[in-house]
């Protein structure tokens, strides 16, 4: 039993199955170079499954002027390109929509690996790839096996050439079949040299550069390796979906430190090779410090979000904490992880610079504790860029406002101690010397405390040490003096700084944090979902200053506005004009694809607004769509809008969800009362339709004389079937009319006694069985209500009561006014009333079991009454008469007039009975 309950896959495993039972399947040809005959060999493939009846087609497809490449081509449809227009030329590019609109079961793209022109829907063309296998089409593709991302390196080290187009791994990874086309490097060469694979003069430059032999042997060794590595996924794949036991590596977790070092880009793709080679996670960390962070320019934070993209686009999950050391959060984050495996480079800094500072490397080896640690040390051109990346972020760009603020500063210490120096002593001096140094550092920053220290150290040797208005030093203890100094001035405005720093980092935090909160806070109890939808669009517009919009689907499918934000407008409301064209057609991308796309990404960047989806497991509910322009967004907003996204899809799924339940409700209750109606139909209108045929058909048999009695009884019962009847007709219609919202109260005045007496007569024959007596207060005042509603109340508590009592049993329906009400009681002497019926006696279609009486109906009798009471803004309820039977009381409002005390609603239901309405 065990081992089945381990065999059984988890939700999560079961998504992606079904999920990728509706994708397309995707074959890549791998080679190890250009011109080993990858496109040949895909375009043999493709006229193999023409001719077993698949519709082929040419998405795109290279041929380099190769004649026999460009005879396979011939014979296979090939979809018209898309034309683009870029610097002055018209380019071409895949028709992606033309594919998309004749949607052939397989298509051909050649060179997945390529940077599409700008103004493309996508800015590479693997990402066109993907959604073509998300709309179900199968592709054959080409790729160079030094255009995987992991091994851009590696591959680098090799050939000394730097790859820049490049596929994720975790794209390649999905492919549902890798075929490796290769051929001996000789071959290889002899296909350059006749031309085969470029023209003559580039085939001479790439066969001293590229195509050397050992690079062609090495880059072969990669893809052998890459081909090898994929069989042996596929075969530990097939083994554990068959049961076969084996060897599992134990799961583990790698974590890799990113930063704004071009060297991050090195480690991450290490990071990957290493996680991929354990058959474990992979995990990138960024680790935000006020000591990194604040003095980071708009390239150093465009790399970090480079180098996170990078970690995701290689399949790995992305964590972003904030703390004051970098080492400590990393093992904290390794720690809760569950890290088996840290990555981590080593900058070549000097040995002074890591006395000052320390290294982080022996600082993490010491606090790993049973966590491996991987120390990759960067490369000479990474170490330049990351030098020059590095003296712009601790020496920032001169400004000289700051530095005048501290000189000036610094110039009226100097004059206040100049005139007050015979009663200053140089220790009080130098302790007002510390003053500019400190405000300097909290308005500006360390380096203009810097200067101002400086010149401070200068004016105080100048004026104020003997020799008096010379540089010079009479005793050599005051320079270890200055020494002191300005040790003490760079440490305490180096620290302003940093509490500053991390003031304004939590802050932010707090600030983020409270966003949420309040944001969730707004929408916890909401469940209309254009009221969602407005509060987050408001929410968001103005945490971050920026128009925002959310489209979510009509009842068609296509995507509608349903709340928009614009920032500069009074009350941030704008109108409810549609979005542009183009950006309605970016959002409907987002809607089908389920995916980011916009300004700031790689799918469709030319668009004004990023669209985010709101994603609920694994079901697009909505898209989310912020106005970015030429403004550029930060990491932490970047994350902020996607936990906004996150929770405002919860809440829009949940309020459809209730919705759902609502309508579901309204049909479940439709069809009772279908069912009621059916049952009236079969049993209470036809048993009285049959009592009224036969009683017709008896007084019509002229073969037989009855006497006066027996007529007039035959009558009686006619009447008395077609009173039930119309009373069975009227609860069914009226029951229709409150479903349907139709009932109009048709407000008069009205006698409570005249609709007693109505009521009594409309009863008829049918209270001959019972004793009927009535009790009604004199001088009653008259109602404003509909009179004939009411009387049809006071008609089915009539009818509730003669149902549920013996014949022979008394009836009381009784009238009193208390303050602002009228009470009406109808009081039985029948079986009573549980507790549990008590409770739910007015819900329409509830039927009271009771043991001692059976009795018929459609359970809608009550429910009409209460839906009448409550529409007079009245009250109704029931209880159990302690002397036997039960109580239907109601209460209807008038204007109040003070003259009698008033009877409260827990007096008719505490047990004590009726109280006496007198007469």
């Amino acid at each position: 039993m065990k081992k089945e309950e381990e065999r059984r896959p988890d939700p999560e495993e079961l998504l992606q199955r079904i999920h990728k039972e509706h994708q397309g399947k995707l074959t890549i040809f791998l080679g190890a170079a250009a011109g080993v005959g990858k496109t040949y060999t895909m375009l043999e493939a493709a006229h193999d499954r023409l001719a077993e009846g698949v519709r082929v087609a040419i998405g795109w497809v290279e041929t380099h002027g190769r004649a026999e490449t460009e005879k396979l081509v011939i014979g296979l449809p090939r979809i018209a390109p898309t034309v683009l227009e870029y610097r002055g030329k018209k380019l071409t590019e895949m028709g992606i929509d033309a594919i998309l609109e004749q949607k052939p079961e397989l298509v051909l793209v050649d060179e997945l690996a390529h940077t599409n022109v700008k103004g493309s829907r996508h800015v590479r063309r693997f990402q066109d790839v993907e959604e073509l296998l998300n709309a179900g089409i199968d592709v054959y593709t080409t790729l160079n096996i030094q255009h995987i991302e992991s091994l851009n390196d590696v591959v680098a080290q090799i050939t000394g050439i730097i790859v820049r187009e490049t596929v994720p791994d975790s794209f390649v990874e999905q492919a549902d079949s890798i075929q490796l086309i290769d051929i001996p490097p000789e071959d290889l060469i002899k296909r350059l040299k006749d031309g085969k694979v470029y023209i003559s003069g580039q085939a001479q430059q790439a066969l001293k550069s590229f195509f050397r032999p050992g690079n062609i042997n090495a880059l072969r060794e990669l893809a052998l390796r890459f081909t090898a590595s994929r069989v042996d996924q596929d075969m530990a794949e097939y083994m554990r979906k068959n049961h076969i036991d084996g060897p599992w590596p134990a799961a583990g977790r790698v974590m890799v430190c990113v930063s704004a070092s071009p060297f991050s880009a090195q480690l991450i793709r290490a990071a990957q090779r290493l996680a991929k080679g354990l058959r474990a996670d992979f995990l990138a960390v960024y680790v935000d410090t006020p000591s990194r962070r604040f003095p980071m320019g708009e390239k150093e934070r465009d790399r970090v979000w480079r180098n996170l993209n990078l970690a995701e686009e290689l399949g790995g999950k992305i964590v972003t904490v904030a703390g004051n050391d970098i080492v400590e959060e990393m093992v904290n984050v390794a720690r809760n992880e569950n890290v088996t495996a840290v990555v981590i480079g080593k900058p070549r800094h000097s040995r002074l610079r890591e006395f000052w500072h320390g290294s982080l490397v022996d600082k993490l080896l010491r606090k790993s504790e049973g966590i491996n640690v991987y120390v990759i040390q960067s490369k000479a051109e990474a170490e330049t860029h990351s030098a020059i990346s590095t003296a712009r972020n601790d020496v920032p760009a001169i400004a000289w406002l700051p530095i005048a603020g501290g000189l000036v500063m610094t110039s009226v210490v100097t004059a206040i101690s100049w005139v007050g120096r015979e009663q200053l002593e140089q220790v009080n001096i130098a302790l007002l010397y510390l003053l500019p140094i400190l405000f300097t550092a909290v308005r500006w920053g360390r380096w203009p405390s810097y200067i101002t220290a400086l010149a401070s150290v200068l004016a105080f040797d100048f004026l104020f040490t003997p020799p008096l208005l010379t540089f010079n030093v009479s005793d050599i203890r005051y320079l270890w003096s200055f020494t002191i100094f300005l040790v003490i001035s760079f440490v305490v405005g180096g620290r302003t700084e940093m509490l500053k720093k991390e003031v304004r980092l939590t802050r932010q935090r707090e600030t983020s944090v409270r966003t949420l909160y309040d944001f969730s806070s707004q929408i916890a109890a909401i469940i209309d979902v254009n009221q969602i939808a407005w509060t987050f669009v408001r929410h968001t517009g103005v945490a971050l200053g920026r128009n925002t919009v959310l489209l979510l689907p009509e009842e068609q499918g296509s995507l509608k506005v349903e709340a928009q934000y614009e920032a500069n407008i009074p009350e941030g409301r704008g109108g409810q004009a549609e979005l542009p064209a183009a950006e309605h057609a970016v959002a409907n991308w987002v809607w089908v694809n389920g995916q980011v796309a916009g300004r700031s990404t790689e799918t469709l960047p030319g668009a004004e607004f990023l669209f985010v989806p709101l994603t609920v497991d694994r079901r697009t509910v909505g898209v989310f769509g912020i106005e970015l322009g030429q403004q550029k967004m930060t990491q932490e907003e970047r994350q902020l809008i996607y936990a906004w996204a996150g929770l405002a899809a919860i809440a829009v799924d949940r309020g459809k969800l209730t919705e759902a339940a609502r309508q579901a409700a309204l049909l479940k209750e439709s069809d009772q009362l279908r069912t009621a109606l059916f049952n009236s139909v079969s049993h209470e209108l036809r048993t009285p339709l049959a009592e009224i045929s036969a009683a017709i058909a008896t007084l019509l048999d002229s073969a037989t004389q009855y006497s006066a009695e027996i007529r007039q009884e035959l009558l009686e019962t006619v009447k008395s079937s077609a009173t039930r009847m119309e009373r069975v007709v009227a609860n069914l219609l009226n029951a229709a009319r409150l479903e349907s919202g139709m009932l109009q109260l048709k407000i008069d005045w009205c006698d409570v006694e005249d609709i007693v007496g109505t009521a009594i007569r409309r009863m008829g024959e049918t209270t001959h069985n019972h004793i009927l007596r009535t009790r009604i207060a004199p001088d009653l005042p008259l109602l404003r209500a509909d009179c004939v509603l009411l009387e049809h109340v006071l008609v089915n508590l009539l009818d509730n009561a003669i149902k549920y009592s013996p014949p022979g049993t008394e009836l009381t329906i009784a009238a009193e006014q208390s303050g602002s009400e009228i009470f009406v009681s109808v009081e039985d002497n029948g079986c009573g009333i549980s507790l549990q019926d008590l409770a739910r006696i007015f819900d329409k279609f509830y039927r009271a079991s009771q043991q001692a009486v059976q009795v018929a109906g459609t359970g809608l009798g009550l429910s009409i009454c209460k839906s009448i009471i409550e529409a007079h803004q009245g009250r109704i309820w029931a209880k159990n008469n302690p002397g036997g039977g039960a109580i239907f009381v109601f209460a209807v409002p008038v204007p109040a007039n003070g003259s009698r005390s008033v009877i409260k609603e827990s007096e008719w239901d505490d047990g004590k009975g009726t109280p006496d309405f007198g007469g």
